[in-house]
């Protein structure tokens, strides 16, 4: 949502960069040469993996995008369970829980196999910038693009960053 909370600033980012990878987007392979990729989301199971893989081979800058992102925020929180909280996880949610026919999907693509532990992006892969926040907050969004957009090096210091 604090994207779009960029306003003129999105025309502006329109017309200077191409997207060619989102949820928004009906593309379905990852593409190859990436210059920036905002990656939101903790990696909580194998599909995150793979595609985190994949993006970090393909992509020049990782920006890790929001506090999911960045610390693994709620996401993680299973990770207070101990050893084996994945199998806990899928226990409470798909036993336990359950008012009709309580069993954990086990056919291919219904339920990703969880990580044992979720984990935030750098955790898995070397990114090259932070945006935390929950969501970021636009003048900070703002900023590291416009940096990046003018050529320059983004500088992610003070309470108060802005851009133009």
């Amino acid at each position: 949502m604090s994207f779009l909370d960029l306003d003129e600033f999105l025309i502006e980012l329109a017309g200077a960069v191409d997207l060619v990878y989102s949820p928004v987007v009906d593309v379905k392979e990852y593409p190859e040469n990436v210059d920036v990729c905002l990656i939101e989301g903790a990696v909580c199971n194998e599909d995150n993996l793979a595609i985190l893989h994949k993006i970090r081979a393909r992509t020049k800058v990782l920006i890790s995008f929001g506090d999911c992102a960045v610390t693994g925020n709620v996401p993680a929180m299973r990770n207070q369970l101990g050893l084996d909280n994945a199998k806990n996880v899928l226990q409470c949610a798909y036993i336990e829980n359950a008012q009709n026919n309580p069993n954990v999907p086990k056919a291919d693509g219904i339920v990703p196999q969880l990580l044992e532990w979720v984990l935030p992006v750098h955790e898995v892969v070397h990114v090259e910038y932070y945006l935390p926040g929950c969501p970021p907050p636009a003048d900070r969004i703002k900023a590291v693009l416009g940096q990046m957009l003018s050529g320059v090096e983004p500088k992610l210091e003070g309470a108060n960053l802005k851009f133009g």
